[in-house]
């Protein structure tokens, strides 16, 4: 039967705004740029997904007759948005079309066949914990800049490490992301019981997932939670987000950190230091955003160049007892993490001139940004 149904204005609008960024994504099916559309006794279903990500959401309606159609997510969410009614009306009529009042506007809008869809992943209804979201916030946030682009060589580093720890009794989650030139881990302690939360030996999420996943925690106070071999799904009572998992091996991170002695420390303010790094960033090359930092007798002094604009220079004071440095690195790995970091001042670990920096603070317990230098 064609679908036929009414829905308020402001809850469609939240549930195809959701699925925006999934379904922007151009692919080789024209069919995951609509969106599905499935109405039942109680409401609709509005489902998008590229493949990689697919998101399900629910939303109460009233429902004159059931069916299904897609119909070009882009166009519908305009649609919806421009509305000025607080209800919309869809009808389906011959071939695929459909007619939209709302207010004194009526739309009729082109949409392609359901049974041409894919299939939403089924899942194990088993094996899901519940968090509050804030977690996951945090998480994100603090790692998700340093994963590196679809172009990078090492497949496995396209995608954030999710890890659970379970040590003297306390739980934890762990997120790990590089991108070969710098790396960044964020562990906190949730305050539950994870034996029964069962994650992959290597659970690595995609950067496009995190951010979906980002976006579900932003609207909702609590969800859950599953892993299985090739997928990830996040729910809530009206909502349903499957990731698809990537596959590989994480570089051995925590060989790394213990490269890093903590020996060397430099402890700076961090908003005077982010403010100096990005007034320097303004004539560092496009590409490589070089900077050259020389440390000594308390004081930091920041100096860039650009060959066809110009140079500057900046310094700030610091505390530090070691032997001089002279080191070059990326302004915007610093400005990136620094930007996410919390607390008033940050330690800074450098043992050399080409040693790499291990940034952390005593008011953001357990994240730590590793940077790694640059030749001047």
């Amino acid at each position: 039967m064609p679908l036929n149904f009414s829905v308020s204005q402001k809850e469609f609008l939240d549930a195809v705004n959701s699925l925006q960024n999934i379904t922007s994504k151009k692919g080789t099916l024209a069919i995951i740029s609509n969106i599905l559309l499935e109405s039942y006794e109680k409401g609709i279903v509005v489902t998008g997904t590229d493949l990689e990500v697919g998101l399900k959401v629910f939303v109460s309606a009233e429902v004159f007759s059931e069916g299904s159609i897609t119909l070009p997510s882009k166009k519908l969410f305009e649609i919806i948005r421009e509305s000025g009614s607080s209800n919309i009306f869809i009808e389906e009529i011959d071939n695929c079309w459909v007619n939209i009042k709302s207010g004194l506007s009526t739309y009729n809008l082109a949409g392609m066949p359901s049974n041409e869809f894919p299939e939403f992943p089924d899942f194990d209804e088993n094996g899901f914990q519940s968090f509050e979201t804030y977690y996951f916030l945090d998480l994100i946030e603090k790692c998700s800049f340093s994963i590196a682009n679809e172009q990078e060589n090492i497949y496995s580093l396209t995608s954030v490490l999710f890890e659970k720890e379970i040590d003297q009794g306390k739980s934890f989650l762990k997120m790990v992301s590089s991108d070969g030139h710098r790396l960044s881990i964020i562990k906190k302690e949730v305050f539950k019981d994870l034996d029964n939360f069962h994650l992959n030996d290597v659970t690595l999420i995609p950067k496009k997932g995190l951010l979906e996943w980002k976006k579900f925690c932003e609207q909702r106070d609590s969800m859950e939670i599953s892993c299985e071999k090739r997928q990830f799904i996040i729910r809530d009572d009206k909502s349903v987000m499957v990731i698809r998992l990537k596959q590989g091996e994480f570089p051995q991170y925590n060989a790394i950190v213990e490269a890093v002695e903590l020996t060397n420390c430099l402890k700076i303010k961090r908003l005077p230091f982010l403010e100096s790094l990005k007034r320097i960033n303004i004539f560092t090359e496009d590409v490589f955003h070089t900077i050259q930092l020389k440390v000594e007798n308390q004081l930091m002094i920041l100096s860039s160049q650009n060959a066809d604009l110009g140079n500057a220079k900046d310094e700030i004071t610091v505390e530090y007892q070691g032997e001089p440095l002279v080191l070059g690195f990326n302004c915007r790995y610093f400005i990136e993490t620094l930007q996410v970091m919390e607390g008033e001042v940050i330690e800074a670990y450098i043992n050399s001139n080409s040693s790499p920096c291990l940034m952390k603070s005593e008011s953001d317990i357990g994240f730590i940004s590793i940077i790694m230098p640059m030749q001047l």
